[in-house]
């Protein structure tokens, strides 16, 4: 049975499953790595959520103010041996709702063309996607989504 559980980025298990994702994403994205890192730092995201599987997290995500109406997701990842049982919509359906019960009405999201099953993932889950917003505008592998909550 997967738990959700709400908590901030200083939660030990989050900050291993980001060392998951983060090495997973220097090897996808090579040389521009550096240039996405700046962007993802996880100090002070005080609206993290993880999944368990018992005590053991398996996946993450977190979401953090974009403007006074939007969150923009950030550090989605899942275990690679819990990928496609459902727990990547989990993660996302309740970062939507932790925003929307915090008055937001949108989330907005960044991700690499070269993860075509994080493009499908979003774009099955209700997301649209837009132009790329600030520091991606401009950026060839980034594609940015938005969706309302």
């Amino acid at each position: 049975m997967i738990s959700i559980l709400r908590t901030t980025s200083e939660y030990p298990g989050f900050v291993a499953l980001v060392r998951h994702l983060d090495a997973y994403l220097a090897h996808i994205d090579g040389d521009e790595h550096a240039f996405y890192a700046q962007y993802n730092k996880i100090a002070a995201l005080q609206n993290v959520v993880v999944a368990l599987d018992g005590d053991t997290p398996i996946g993450c995500g977190a979401f953090k103010p974009f403007d006074e109406n939007t969150v923009e997701v950030k550090r989605m990842y899942v275990l690679p041996e819990w990928r496609g049982k459902g727990v990547a919509p989990q993660i996302l359906a309740e970062l939507e709702h932790w925003a929307a019960e915090l008055g937001y009405g949108r989330c907005v999201l960044e991700t690499g063309l070269r993860m075509p099953d994080a493009v499908a993932f979003y774009t099955k889950n209700g997301y649209a996607r837009i132009e790329n917003f600030g520091q991606y505008a401009g950026v060839e592998n980034s594609v940015c989504f938005a969706k309302a909550v």
